[in-house]
């Protein structure tokens, strides 16, 4: 996973510089695709926002990414559904994410899956190529 997190990482800093380099909390759950050889494709975690937060008791998506040899076969789709999955069972109503505007197909699939655009929660609210959706998915 660690490699695919590194290519996750490289590529949003290529497209966003330093701010691409957030991290993922302490404690978050992370997941990983396979294909059907059983190699890591994709990974993502899902994360609970602090109780002082503007969304105290929702998850946040962090750091989805499939491979780009791997777009395209519908694995960022089962990899949403599974975080999804995941956050319904840690117990989180809703389920936040944000990405950026030079990611339309990252917009498309959470768009496509359901997400509804929300205004900025914390530091996206001074970030104006940030997008951020909400789901419900009690």
């Amino acid at each position: 996973m660690g490699e695919l997190l590194a290519a996750a990482f490289g590529e949003l800093v290529a497209k966003y510089g330093a701010e691409g380099r957030s991290q993922v909390k302490d404690g978050a759950r992370y997941f990983v695709v396979l294909d059907d050889a059983r190699h890591a494709v994709g990974c993502g975690a899902v994360q609970a926002f602090e109780p002082n937060s503007d969304h105290p008791g929702d998850g946040e998506v962090k750091r989805m990414y499939v491979a780009p040899a791997a777009r395209g076969r519908g694995y960022a789709r089962a990899l949403l559904a599974g975080l999804e999955a995941a956050a319904r069972t840690a117990g989180h109503p809703t389920l936040r994410l944000s990405t950026g505007e030079l990611q339309p197909e990252a917009i498309a699939l959470y768009e496509s899956s359901g997400y509804t655009r929300t205004a900025p929660w914390g530091k996206y609210v001074d970030q104006p190529g940030t997008h951020c959706y909400a789901k419900e998915i009690r």
